[in-house]
């Protein structure tokens, strides 16, 4: 089970001080929390990719590929990474470059975004978000695992067509980056990544459980029938977002002006509806730790669970604190995950794992 954080980068006013961190003041807490998340043992780290104000989320493998330098353990993913409007010769190029970087610690999250206006910006359009998703990725893979004299030729409905190409550098040890489709609402996305055998990763922010089961039960059963093994094997990643103090109401006391004047979820929902309804988990320690755990309950034995932490102008020294306090309770969630987990689930896909399952098996004469 591999545990982490995820950013979406968002530059949102302090709502108790009225200050707006500085784009550069952003980026580089980015950094620090990053190097937190592996200091507290952490597995993941994930930015998102967005193109727009009020976030400084563009260039994911720019940002990933310096906290690679600083870093030496833990493994530098993509909340996002935009297949819809990032030409997917471009995605190839650039993660084969950052496995070289990091030494295979990085996987990529497929996603079409939540921004509308990025789309003619990028020259595409927005009514052809499923397609483009669909198209662009079957050409990635191809992308990554064709290569030879002749290169790959293809022709689609959304790129000029390819003749010849052979995207460099090839992946590391000829495994490409271990690829998770997100989605919040979306079947076909649930779809697609059950037909490549590849990780499926359910937002889990803003729907209740039970759409959450819904869209993971599907991906499962879809898992299965392509043949890649038994629903239950199926690599699942869940979303959350926490905020911890050893108080729990003096959780609920601080955090309640972020929530109300959030962009994403403020004016609207109360607090308390909203962790009601939803996965958002505001309490003490204990009171994450046992809501974690409990999402088994409707999404299985899974292998991957993320959690935001520094949205809606939480300051730096509340996101590291927040971090301490997700530490100190690594250990019972590793516990409670691995209770009860079947031997026939597998772990989390990692580079060595998916370099050790693409060698030939030596057979003695």
């Amino acid at each position: 089970m591999q545990i982490g954080i995820f950013t979406v980068g968002d530059v949102t006013p302090d709502p108790t001080t009225g200050r707006t961190p500085t784009e550069h003041e952003r980026i580089k807490a980015t950094v620090e929390i990053a190097k937190k998340a592996e200091e507290v043992g952490l597995d993941v780290f994930a930015t998102g990719e967005h193109h727009n104000p009020p976030f400084i989320a563009s260039n994911p493998t720019a940002t990933l590929a310096y906290i690679g330098a600083l870093t030496e353990r833990i493994i530098l993913s993509t909340a996002t990474t935009l297949i819809t409007t990032t030409d997917p010769v471009l995605i190839a190029e650039d993660y084969a470059k950052l496995q070289h970087l990091t030494d295979g610690r990085n996987d990529l999250m497929m996603g079409r975004g939540n921004t509308g206006p990025v789309y003619p910006w990028f020259g595409k359009d927005i009514r052809q978000g499923i397609n483009l998703a669909i198209e662009n990725y079957a050409l990635l893979r191809r992308l990554w695992s064709e290569e030879g004299d002749n290169g790959v030729d293809w022709e689609g409905r959304f790129r000029t067509p390819l003749q010849g190409y052979s995207s460099t550098p090839r992946p590391l040890d000829g495994v490409a980056p271990f690829v998770w489709h997100g989605s919040i609402r979306s079947p076909e996305i649930a779809e697609q990544a059950a037909y490549y055998g590849d990780g499926y990763f359910h937002n889990h922010i803003f729907w209740p459980a039970s759409h959450a089961a819904q869209m993971v039960n599907l991906y499962r059963e879809r898992f299965e029938h392509y043949g890649h093994g038994r629903a239950d094997q199926a690599i699942v990643g869940l979303g959350g977002q926490i905020f911890m103090h050893k108080d729990s109401q003096e959780a609920v006391r601080q955090f309640r002006p972020y929530f109300d004047n959030a962009p994403v979820y403020g004016h609207g929902p109360t607090l308390e509806e909203f962790t009601e309804h939803t996965p958002l988990t505001v309490g003490s320690p204990q009171q994450v730790l046992e809501r974690t755990l409990s999402f088994r309950e409707y999404a299985g034995d899974y292998q991957r669970q993320l959690f935001l932490v520094d949205h809606a102008g939480l300051p730096l020294k509340t996101v590291l604190e927040q971090l301490d306090l997700l530490g100190e309770i690594l250990p019972e969630l590793r516990k409670g995950f691995a209770e009860g987990r079947p031997d026939h689930v597998p772990d989390a896909p990692t580079h060595a794992s998916l370099v050790a399952a693409a060698t030939p098996v030596q057979v003695d004469a």
